[in-house]
């Protein structure tokens, strides 16, 4: 088959392949009157990674750009079907909209990302932005163009845009439509002016309203000064800087208030308005940088710059306009941080610094402990009664919902509800740490130290009490009802439960993941009472004035705005650990939870159940099910935890050796100190 194929080629004046992708992709732009649309996407594919493992998109890019430098016909072919191309399309959507959040609103655009994975969009091959969308046909491009070196980019834009090309024809097009996009963009900065939802965040924005009107008005000054330079160079272009200058201070107003909303609370809305306000801010000041760069002969290598570092961002962004993951990205920063802001202050009553915390932690934890041991003992009773799922489902979450409610507001503590808190303070440790500094990473190791004994104390309060008060429990009322209020039957079922090699590990992972979420569900609401004044607006209902009094009623608010994370974080935990058993049953999978606290007390519930009659290696072997349970529940949830509040940090610590080496000297030197309180601090006291 090959040599026919020769054959054919040199009879209609053909090339033989040279065996070069990239090489055969750039020699049909030799053709003028060929496709540019196509030839662009042909090259794309001969630069994309054949599979999985091709790590040659570099030399491939490097090996174009040589080709290109090395034939200058080849490149004048080149320049002229791209150039022409962009100057071609329209512009200013690519300008205003790629990289940028759009104006449709959170849920608008969220139903059309999912639709359009669905039923993929048609493009408008008059516009970039879409012609982009056909290049780059493949979700994934921009994982290979995000690994291409800044200065390949750089010098790929400068043979395409030499300086003495700056001023021709095609160029001047693609100026004009990047003169509109930043009236258009100062434009819709300006219009937060008259924004009610930043107005609300910020008390003062009034006084900084000005500051956006301006704006709009110094772009078309500096837009119309700018299209008469272009007319007649001998005029003296505006250089930008008072719009740069009004820009920089509409951003410093939009910080401002994101620096509020993490103290007052935020919303999905507030958050969306403040990113796309942001991001339109620095497409203009990325666009008169470049307009203005182009037109000083000096620094024209500014502009190629300043050009290559913006398409290549646009570019990136426009291949991802279609990923979930990347929208949602784009707006979580703000909402995640303030969430996880609040679970690390929740997190900071859950660490024991003295031996007075110490033993307040002890007394709370064993409180808990009372309880749980009693609720064991409401869920076994509700499950006695072989009610239909979905009443099953309602009492087992209304007795873990509320009994954990009841925990809450009686200031006892859950030992595995501390995880999914303290990981947010490690995690702000981490954040503010600088370097390997000793002084930081032994405060870290304090606070770690802290964490440790304030968990083993909380857990051996919970499982401690609990255990022997179900036991208690169990045996007053077998001694009651005169006979034992747990079968034998339900007796073997709950010690099956706690068999490390059975379905109790997966199922306390699933424990854990609850924990976790029940976390950011807390922090969560704690963000929407602040954001929505809920304590001052419940203060003012005039029936709740009526029954108790303004006074009492204002007091009522705030008790409510400071504990309703708490609340429906430890409810909505409780209803998930009581649906998730039914939901298996339901779906046929084997999905339940296990939790270390609930557990210890099953085991006194069992021994009951067996009349104390269970071999002391049974007894053993549920017992070690307990701990592995507890060490799943608490890993899960403190590991999902600190992931999320780094994340949200956009922290990267990058000193963990020295850390593990400091935390290594503390075990060795000072082990008491993950067990039990500093002796000098009880001194102190």
């Amino acid at each position: 088959m090959a040599k026919p194929r020769l054959f054919l080629q040199r009879l209609f004046g053909q090339s033989a392949p040279t065996g070069d992708p990239v090489a055969e992709a750039l020699r049909y732009f030799r053709d003028t009157d060929a496709n540019t649309l196509e030839l662009a996407r042909r090259l794309v594919a001969a630069l994309r990674p054949q599979g999985r493992g091709d790590l040659g998109v570099i030399g491939r890019h490097q090996a174009m750009l040589d080709q290109l430098a090395a034939d200058p016909a080849l490149l004048a072919a080149f320049r002229r079907h791209i150039v022409h191309f962009v100057a071609t399309r329209r512009l200013v959507t690519f300008f205003t909209e790629s990289g940028v959040l759009p104006g449709t609103g959170f849920f608008s655009e969220w139903w059309r990302i999912l639709g359009s994975n669905l039923l993929p969009e048609v493009a408008d091959e008059r516009r970039l932005k879409d012609c982009l969308h056909v290049i780059y046909d493949r979700t994934s491009d921009w994982r290979w163009l995000e690994t291409i070196p800044a200065k390949a980019s750089q010098h790929f834009w400068a043979l395409i845009a030499p300086a003495e090309e700056l001023r021709n024809i095609d160029w001047r097009a693609i100026q004009e439509q990047m003169l509109d996009a930043v009236l258009l963009l100062a434009h819709r900065v300006s219009g937060l002016g008259i924004e009610s939802e930043l107005m609300r965040a910020s008390p003062n924005f009034d006084d900084d309203t000005p500051r956006f009107i301006a704006l709009s008005a110094e772009a078309l000054g500096f837009v119309n000064a700018f299209r008469a330079t272009l007319d007649d160079p001998a005029l003296t272009a505006d250089d930008g800087n008072q719009l740069l200058v009004i820009a920089d201070q509409c951003h410093e107003t939009l910080q401002r208030i994101r620096k509020r909303a993490l103290t007052v609370g935020t919303s999905l809305h507030l958050s969306y308005i403040l990113t796309r306000s942001e991001q339109s801010l620095e497409r203009l000041c990325d666009l008169v940088a470049i307009l203005r760069a182009g037109e000083q002969a000096t620094v024209r290598a500014d502009a190629i710059q300043s050009w290559g570092e913006f398409a290549h961002a646009a570019f990136l962004a426009e291949n991802r306009r279609n990923s979930l993951r990347f929208y949602m990205a784009q707006l979580s920063h703000l909402l995640a941080v303030r969430v996880t802001e609040n679970a690390a202050r929740s997190g900071e009553h859950y660490i024991c610094d003295t031996p007075a915390d110490y033993r307040k932690m002890w007394r709370s934890a064993a409180g808990a402990g009372v309880l749980i041991g009693l609720m064991a003992l409401l869920k076994i009773m509700a499950a006695s009664l072989h009610a239909p799922l979905f009443g099953e489902a309602f009492m087992f979450s209304m007795i873990y919902g509320l009994g954990f409610v009841a925990i809450f507001l009686l200031g006892m503590t859950v030992a595995t509800k501390q995880p999914a808190m303290t990981a947010q303070t490690l995690a702000g440790l981490l954040g503010d740490a600088r370097g390997n500094r000793s002084a930081d990473l032994e405060k870290i190791i304090d606070v770690a130290a802290a964490v440790s004994r304030s968990q083993l104390a909380a857990i051996a309060g919970n499982v401690m009490v609990a255990l022997p008060v179900a036991i208690a429990v169990g045996f007053g009322l077998s001694y009651l009802v005169g006979e034992p209020v747990v079968s034998l039957d339900k007796g073997a079922h709950l010690i099956a439960d706690l068999d490390p090699l059975s379905w109790a590990l997966p199922h306390a992972a699933i424990a854990g993941f609850y924990l976790f979420l029940s976390g950011l569900i807390s922090g969560y609401f704690d963000n929407r009472a602040a954001y929505a004044e809920l304590g001052p607006r419940i203060g003012r209902l005039r029936w709740l004035q009526g029954v108790c009094g303004r006074d009492q009623a204002s007091r009522i608010g705030h008790y409510i705005q400071e504990h309703l994370g708490g609340i429906m974080g430890n409810f909505l935990f409780g209803c998930m650990l009581g649906s998730t058993g039914v939901i298996g049953t339901i779906l046929g999978l084997p999905l339940d939870i296990r939790h270390i606290a609930f557990a210890s007390a099953n085991l006194g519930y069992a021994l009951i159940g067996f009349q104390f009659e269970l071999p002391l290696k049974a007894i053993a072997w549920a017992a070690f099910g307990v701990a592995a349970i507890g060490f799943i529940n608490l890993a899960v949830s403190f590991t999902l935890a600190m992931r999320t509040a780094m994340r949200a940090r956009g922290i990267q610590f990058e000193h963990w050796g020295p850390l593990l080496r400091a935390w290594w000297n503390r075990i060795n030197h000072h082990p008491r100190s993950f067990v039990l309180p500093p002796r000098q601090r009880a001194v102190d006291a």
